[in-house]
């Protein structure tokens, strides 16, 4: 199971960026099979980009810092 203190972590490191376009994340779970679950907010969470926000931004580097994680979804 992945630390949810080190995920917690490298969200605090992306939100910053999504926070200067008003939106935000935040971590809601991390399965057994290591996919993390993530509710965007504010304008992310009806942005038209809010998949590329999430595959592109926050799931790259949640797999660059902590390689065991599978993958990033929005729930």
């Amino acid at each position: 199971m992945l630390d949810k203190i080190k995920v917690q972590e490298v969200l605090d490191k992306v939100r910053p960026s999504l926070q200067a376009d008003g939106g935000d994340c935040e971590l809601v779970n991390i399965t057994a099979d290591n996919v993390i679950e993530v509710k965007l907010k504010g304008a992310c969470g009806n942005c038209p980009m809010a998949t590329l926000t999430l595959k592109a931004g926050i799931e790259r580097v949640l797999k660059e810092e902590i390689p065991e994680v599978k993958e990033v979804i929005s729930v």
